[in-house]
């Protein structure tokens, strides 16, 4: 059985928003909007993160246009409330960001 997951404070939420630039918090939601060169890139970027929502067990929600993609995630277990789940999620997505050219 997995422990319950606490929803984060406002404070604690805006201190972490401050180590990830271009995130932001959407009333419930931990959100970035990412821009490309092209769809290919963005759609690549797609396949990645999914991959790594599959090993950490945390999904997001992924809106792909031609060129911008955007993530929107909380924790569907604490209510739908921002978790620190969120934001391991959005930390790995940073991480693989430049590889795929986003800005």
């Amino acid at each position: 059985m997995s422990a319950q997951v606490e929803p984060l404070g406002t404070k604690e939420i805006e201190d972490r928003l401050a180590e990830l630039p271009g995130w932001s918090a959407e009333g419930e939601l931990l959100c970035r909007r990412y821009a490309f060169d092209g769809h290919l890139p963005a759609a690549a970027m797609v396949i990645h993160i999914a991959q790594i929502q599959e090993e950490l067990g945390h999904h997001a929600d992924l809106t792909l246009g031609y060129n911008r993609l955007t993530v929107a995630v909380n924790t569907h277990s604490a209510g739908g409330r921002i978790t620190h789940l969120d934001f391991g999620l959005a930390e790995r997505i940073e991480e693989i960001a430049p590889g795929h050219g986003a800005r």
